[in-house]
């Protein structure tokens, strides 16, 4: 059922190919059932495409070029995991610096499964707590933060989880961070 608990709230989901596809598309579409605005934002031009556990999937039409997106425009960042995308996102230095652009700012951001490798580039790991898939735990502890094996993690204003399994915890803990920040916007109106 859809409702307004994130209703004006702009959500940049930055991916390239390879994300797990349900990393995207499950938090997408609770983003968007509580009235976000969600838009694909990608080092790619046109399309992304998907990976199913096991193989690649659908393709993704790209709402706006990382080139040309501002984080200034969005309020919070969704980071889905998959092997391939966060390991080609954190070598992109656009792309890391759009993502340390949410942590620079106090705005909210929600990474699942590899999705904290983007993360910890942005060198915003140090000294917190970070779910994530289990091979990312030493590269966590070597950036400074604490791994966490559990459902979804709070930190700040960071959420994170540890794979496709943990989707429904990931949901509900994603759309309770970003509903402060929405909360925030209703004060100041």
């Amino acid at each position: 059922m859809a409702n307004d608990t994130l209703k004006g709230l702009k959500v940049a989901i930055l991916v390239t190919d390879g994300f797990e596809q349900v990393e995207l598309v499950e938090p997408r579409k609770a983003l968007d059932e509580a009235g976000a605005e969600t838009r694909i934002v990608s080092p790619k031009t046109e399309r992304v495409r998907g990976w199913n556990f096991t193989d690649w999937d659908k393709e993704f039409p790209v709402d706006m070029a990382l080139d040309q997106a501002n984080p200034e425009d969005f309020d919070a960042l969704l980071l889905p995991g998959g092997v391939i995308n966060p390991d080609a996102l954190r070598i992109q230095p656009k792309a890391v610096a759009f993502a340390k652009a949410f942590f620079d700012a106090d705005k909210p951001v929600a990474a699942i499964c590899h999705g904290p490798w983007t993360v910890i580039e942005t060198g915003a790991a140090r000294g917190r707590r970070i779910a994530s898939w289990p091979s990312l735990k030493t590269d966590l502890r070597n950036a400074g933060a604490e791994w966490v094996d559990q459902e979804a993690v709070v930190d700040g204003n960071l959420v994170s989880s540890r794979k496709p399994d943990d989707i429904p915890a990931f949901n509900r803990a994603m759309i309770d961070l970003f509903g402060q920040v929405r909360g925030q916007m209703r004060e100041t109106l």
